[in-house]
């Protein structure tokens, strides 16, 4: 029994990381390109937040795909959140939000959509937390990998 539990967890995870990495991509690309940031950073964001797992919640309270909280996802237009589209759809506009904030620096955005805005935005990279430096990393080594691999037709990753 207990392997039974076991499998159905592994089943259960995965199951549903490769079928929203496979319905997702669809909506990255095309809010990517509606919102003017790069598909590929989008990817790195959700790579990171949730492993593409749409049913993810924090300990913080984040939720979904990008992993985004209850109030960002309102202010974003996600009124349902842990639905695929409309998560991408707000975490979307609110990279674009930060993108244009921060004049383009991803290293930025990546830190305020961690931290949060407000935070990043008084104290740009002075704002020295081990976290939010781990995630930066984190996201820009998904984001170059992501970047350059589909630059290599041979080689290209999901969105």
């Amino acid at each position: 029994m207990r392997w039974f539990a076991i499998l159905l967890f592994l089943w259960t995870h995965f199951d549903h990381a490769a079928f929203a990495q496979a319905d997702a991509g669809d909506c990255l690309l095309r809010y990517a390109s509606l919102y003017h940031v790069p598909a590929e950073f989008v990817a790195a964001i959700i790579d990171v937040e949730s492993d593409w797992n749409p049913r993810a919640i924090s300990n913080k309270g984040a939720v979904g795909l990008m992993q985004l909280m209850p109030a960002t996802a309102r202010r974003f237009g996600a009124l349902q959140p842990f639905e695929i589209d409309q998560n991408i759809a707000a975490g979307t506009r609110y990279l674009a939000f930060l993108i244009s904030e921060f004049h383009g620096d991803l290293r930025l955005v990546a830190a305020a959509y961690y931290a949060g805005d407000f935070w990043i935005g008084r104290r740009q990279l002075h704002y020295r937390n081990s976290d939010v430096t781990a995630y930066v990393l984190s996201v820009r080594r998904h984001y170059m990998q992501r970047k350059y691999a589909a630059a290599l037709p041979s080689r290209r990753q999901h969105p």
